[in-house]
């Protein structure tokens, strides 16, 4: 089963749909297309997050502090079989952000995840530095409950001169707050309007300059934005609304 971490900066803007097209037209000299864009295609990605019964790493995350976690069950394909494979991730964000990954069955990660049943152990160390750090986040917060469902379809480009520099295009952001599983299939309403894409500036440590260059001459500029939080943020306005109307109709 692999194993992958992850450390560094991510930077996030909002495009339309010309901006875009002018920007990607630029990204064949400096870039290489994700292996799994097949043909120019982009692909798939669908996560369940996980938190407390009362949103506390959400609600956390939105306040802005330094430091703040989020756990997230993901998987590449939908829907998704007990048998296919997901990933476990917790991220962590203090300036840098920290990924840590492990790859199971979705039996097994729902078996882990619901009733606390570890996997088998393969007898790899670095595995189970991952499982016990995934241990202690599940202690910490217990209980964790599936609450949010995200998916998109991405597009994803690596520097042709530093492979650890990778932009993601989003669209199609997809949320709900129902059948909170991975097997259910991708629906719901969207996150932002459908010719919108959300790019990820990835980096571990300067942005090029050709693409800083770009983004002045596009006038496309950084934001504050995450899937989980405006997915939360959409949530909370439905129930005050929802909550107005019977008010209203108890006068």
């Amino acid at each position: 089963m692999a194993i992958e971490t992850f450390q560094r900066q991510e930077i996030k803007f909002l495009l339309n749909e010309v901006q875009y097209q002018a920007l990607t037209e630029q990204l064949e000299q400096y870039m290489n297309p994700d292996p799994y864009c097949v043909g120019g295609k982009d692909y798939g990605i669908y996560n369940i997050y996980y938190d407390t019964p009362d949103d506390y790493l959400i609600r956390t995350s939105l306040a802005k502090p330094y430091y703040k976690e989020k756990i997230r069950l993901r998987s590449y394909m939908s829907p998704a079989k007990p048998e296919d494979l997901v990933f476990l991730e917790i991220k962590k964000n203090g300036g840098i952000v920290n990924k840590r990954r492990i790859t199971l069955t979705l039996k097994e990660a729902e078996a882990y995840l619901q009733r606390g049943i570890h996997p088998v152990d393969n007898g790899k160390y670095v595995r189970r530095l991952v499982l016990e750090e995934l241990d202690h986040f599940c202690d910490r917060y217990a209980p964790l409950v599936p609450k949010q469902y995200i998916s998109y379809q991405r597009a994803a480009f690596f520097g042709k001169d530093d492979p650890n520099f990778r932009l993601t295009f989003d669209r199609q952001l997809t949320q709900r707050r129902t059948n909170l599983n991975l097997s259910s299939g991708d629906f719901g309403s969207l996150l932002i309007p459908e010719t919108s894409h959300l790019m990820e500036v990835k980096i571990g440590g300067a942005m090029p300059i050709w693409l800083a260059q770009q983004l002045a001459a596009l006038r496309i500029y950084k934001i504050s934005f995450s899937k989980y939080g405006t997915a939360y943020r959409l949530y909370c306005t439905a129930e005050q609304q929802t909550k107005e109307k019977r008010n209203v109709s108890y006068v």
